[in-house]
């Protein structure tokens, strides 16, 4: 996978963009760490990439969440300490 800072980019965009069906992904970065992907696409996969592409994001959040739940030891509290954080959260919005 080839990796592009957004100066290469802002300056060889032409031949950033001629490069990208070849190369089909780019990892562009700014100081060094990555921001963005670019990917090839067109119009007969254009949706079934960005289900793909959001699918991925989804899973990452989710996965997110688990390690700061680990982190914070909240992954082991019982179904009942949780209703009982539901309805306390339900109570306190009424007001």
């Amino acid at each position: 996978m080839k990796f592009v800072s957004v100066r290469d980019l802002r300056g060889r965009s032409a031949e950033i963009w001629r490069e990208l069906p070849e190369e089909r992904e780019m990892v562009v970065t700014s100081n060094g760490r990555p921001i963005a992907i670019l990917a090839t696409v067109n119009e007969s996969n254009l949706e079934e990439s960005l289900a793909a592409f959001r699918q991925a994001r989804a899973i990452e959040a989710v996965s997110s969440m688990q390690r700061r739940s680990v982190a914070g030891g909240t992954d082991a509290i019982s179904a009942e300490e949780i209703e009982a954080e539901i309805a306390a959260t339900r109570q306190a919005r009424r007001f």
